[in-house]
């Protein structure tokens, strides 16, 4: 062998040796990354969107607030032609479940907040015969804590539906508390003389309102306060006002004057018993 040769094995011997430490090394590096991946803490997975509670799982506290949030409104409930929009769409809350509606329901109308209109005022159901009490099955009737009682619409010639009868189904409602009456106007006043219907006296609506009441404490026994308000141009010792604080004073309820109401004293309502004509004669033109 010639001594060209021998050099050429020995540089291939080299050669081969580094590419054997070479894939030895390559070999070794995943290993040593896969040591490093092993190591790190797990996390868990995000949870998916589709991931849902159970809402009765809730805390009773939490499931009323919820409640009180869609059903309460701040205006007082009566007959609309707006109402399939403006309530009718969380009352479906009510249909969700059997116990959904029991607790819904004690919410919507057995809270002291919202408050139920005897009988209805907007044109359109002014002369119903069926105001929306006696639309309500008995079981809703039950359940009903507030109403309010509006005087004065209609005070020429009072609707024949504005009665205290079996049909009303005051009967049925034996967790009212409380009764809010707002009087819009007196017709009693002076200024009302040639206005009132034919052969009314100045007594009439009077006599007619405190029937209404007397006729209503005769059937909710569980009535305790009575809230009376009215607006600024209505006296305070106004004949009307004072006929119905009798009234309220007669059947042992409590009397509470209304927010317009209840700032005001005997003197000051007296130096402004005729701060209201210019008011009253404002209903007239308008015909309320």
């Amino acid at each position: 062998m010639s001594l060209a040769q021998e050099q050429k094995i020995l540089v291939g011997a080299a050669a081969a040796k580094d590419r054997t430490s070479a894939m030895a090394s390559t070999t070794k590096t995943p290993s040593a990354a896969a040591s490093v991946t092993i190591d790190l803490p797990l996390t868990k997975p995000a949870p998916s969107a589709t991931q849902s509670f159970r809402f009765f799982d809730l805390p009773g506290e939490l499931r009323l607030q919820i409640y009180e949030l869609l059903l309460l409104r701040p205006d007082t409930i009566d007959l609309h032609p707006q109402n399939y929009r403006m309530v009718h769409p969380s009352l479906n809350l009510l249909l969700v479940s059997h116990r959904m509606q029991k607790e819904a329901s004690r919410v919507f109308f057995g809270s002291q907040s919202q408050v139920f209109r005897l009988y209805p005022i907007h044109g359109r159901f002014f002369h119903t015969k069926r105001p929306l009490l006696a639309r309500l099955p008995p079981s809703v009737r039950a359940q009903i804590s507030t109403m309010e009682l509006r005087l004065g619409p209609g005070w020429a010639a009072p609707p024949r539906g504005w009665h205290t009868g079996p049909s009303l189904g005051l009967a049925d409602a034996t967790s009212l508390r409380t009764l809010r009456i707002f009087v819009e106007i007196d017709p009693s006043d002076d200024i009302f003389q040639g206005f009132r219907g034919q052969g009314h006296t100045e007594e009439f609506y009077t006599l007619f309102c405190v029937a209404l009441v007397k006729g209503f404490f005769a059937q909710v026994q569980s009535l305790e306060t009575v809230e009376l308000d009215a607006w600024r141009h209505v006296r305070r010792n106004a004949p009307l006002i004072s006929a119905l604080v009798q009234e309220v004073e007669k059947a042992g309820k409590t009397l509470v004057w209304g927010p317009l109401k209840a700032e005001v004293d005997a003197g000051s309502d007296k130096s402004n018993a005729h701060s209201g004509v210019k008011t009253t004669q404002a209903h007239l033109e308008d015909g309320n």
